[in-house]
C-alpha cells in the first residue's frame, strides 16, 4: 500500500501551514517552504529589535536552525505557526540583549508609517504635528511595550498570537495595550491645545 501524500506527490506551494509542519518532520523541502513563507517577517522583527543587519541575518538563521531541529516536538496550541517562530526570535533576541547588556531599538519611524493602518496609534495624529509628537512617545515606551506595538500593528498580530510570543496570556496582553495606548494619550493630550470635539472623537475609536 503507498504511503499518502509521498514526497513526490506533495505541493508545498498550496498546503496550510500545519500540513507541512507535519510534513517537515521528514521532509525538508516542506520546511523550505515554511522557510519562504516567514523568513522575511522573522528578519524583520529580529532587526526591529537589535538595529543591526549582520546581527540580524545571524539570529534569524538560527531562528530557523532551531525550529528545524524542533520541529518533532511542536505542539499547535491553536495560533498560526509563524507565533512559535516569533516566541523562538524572541528568546534568541532576548539572550542576544542580555550577552551584550544593551537594549538596541530601531527608530520606531523606520516602521510606523508604511506598516501601521486606521485601527493602529497612528490613527491617534490627525496631523504631521501629531504624529511626529506620537512617535516621540513611542519611543519613550518600555521596550516592551515597543515591541508590543510593533508586533500588533506592524506585523499583525493577534493578541493570542502576541501571547504566546511574549509569555503572557491574552488578558494580559490587551491589558498591557490598554495601558500602552492610556499612555501614548497622556502625552499625545498633554500637548493638545483644544479641549474637546476631534481628540475625544479620536480617543473614542480605541474604546478610550
Amino acid at each position: 500500500m503507498t504511503r499518502p501524500h509521498s514526497q513526490a506527490e506533495r505541493d508545498y506551494t498550496v498546503a496550510d501551514d500545519a500540513q507541512l509542519v507535519e510534513w517537515a518532520k521528514d521532509d525538508s523541502a516542506a520546511f523550505g517552504e515554511l522557510y519562504e513563507r516567514y523568513v522575511q517577517k522573522i528578519y524583520n522583527y529580529v532587526y526591529y529589535r537589535t538595529g543591526n543587519h549582520h546581527d540580524a541575518e545571524d539570529l534569524t538563521s538560527r531562528v530557523f536552525f532551531r525550529a528545524l531541529g524542533h520541529i518533532d516536538g511542536y505542539v499547535d496550541r491553536g495560533v498560526p505557526f509563524s507565533a512559535w517562530l516569533y516566541r523562538i526570535a524572541h528568546n534568541l533576541v532576548a539572550n542576544w540583549h542580555r550577552d551584550r547588556g544593551r537594549q538596541k531599538v530601531v527608530p520606531l519611524d523606520d516602521y510606523l508609517p508604511s506598516g501601521l493602518h486606521f485601527d493602529a496609534p497612528e490613527a491617534m495624529a490627525e496631523s504631521s504635528e501629531e504624529q511626529e509628537r506620537l512617535l516621540l512617545s513611542i519611543r519613550e515606551l518600555p521596550a516592551e511595550r515597543q515591541q508590543l506595538l510593533i508586533l500588533k500593528f506592524v506585523e499583525r498580530l493577534s493578541n493570542a498570537e502576541i501571547g504566546e510570543i511574549m509569555d503572557r496570556t491574552e488578558g494580559a496582553i490587551k491589558s498591557l495595550y490598554h495601558r500602552t495606548l492610556l499612555s501614548l494619550r497622556g502625552a499625545l493630550d498633554q500637548d493638545e491645545d483644544s479641549s474637546g470635539g476631534a481628540s475625544e472623537r479620536r480617543w473614542k475609536r480605541f474604546g478610550l
